[in-house]
């Protein structure tokens, strides 16, 4: 086959290049974006983790120091301390525990001020205003639909907004009667 000097691209192959180099780039510009909307959540994604790590480990704590009894491990709808649904994330109250009814102020994260030291007087302070926290204890059943009286689940659920959506990081454990 004999190339002439003149033979080149059609113009139909052009445009179809074109198409498929604009797909690709596209493409790659949709996975930075949404790279940089996962970078600009990370912070109150870690918030949130740590918020629930915290939440369970004052159940635990109180229920080892016995702060509240077995029976008060549970919502106020079912005779326990701990309030139904979601709630405003607030420092705790004089039980130690989050959400519940004594609870104090919205919780607020506290960052380093121009002088760059942390614990000085021009601390930046941010209130928690956008979380809120839900503290669900169910109780378990065995396969034959038994309760267990020993056992049951502890889940926190930690909402938060970042970048216009609302995001959420659930933890779920479970709390036995004995410590």
């Amino acid at each position: 086959m004999k190339l002439d000097s003149d033979d080149g691209f059609s113009l139909i192959e052009t445009v179809i290049a074109m198409g498929v180099l604009g797909t690709a780039l596209l493409s790659l510009a949709a996975v930075f974006a949404l790279g940089l909307n996962h970078m600009a959540g990370s912070s109150a994604s870690l918030l949130a983790r740590e918020k629930a790590r915290e939440a369970v480990e004052s159940v635990h704590t109180a229920r080892d120091t016995r702060v509240i009894t077995w029976a008060q491990i549970a919502n106020t709808d079912r005779g326990g301390v701990f309030l139904v649904g979601a709630q405003p994330l607030r420092t705790p109250g004089p039980d130690g525990l989050v959400n519940t009814a004594d609870d104090g102020n919205i919780e607020e994260m506290l960052g380093v001020g121009p002088d760059n030291v942390l614990g000085t007087n021009d601390d930046v302070r941010t209130p928690l205003a956008g979380f809120t926290r839900q503290i669900e204890i169910r109780d378990l059943f065995d396969p034959l639909g038994a309760l267990n009286a020993n056992l049951r689940e502890l889940r926190v659920t930690i909402g938060f907004d970042v970048a216009g959506s609302r995001r959420t990081y659930v933890l779920t454990t479970y709390i036995s009667s004995i410590s």
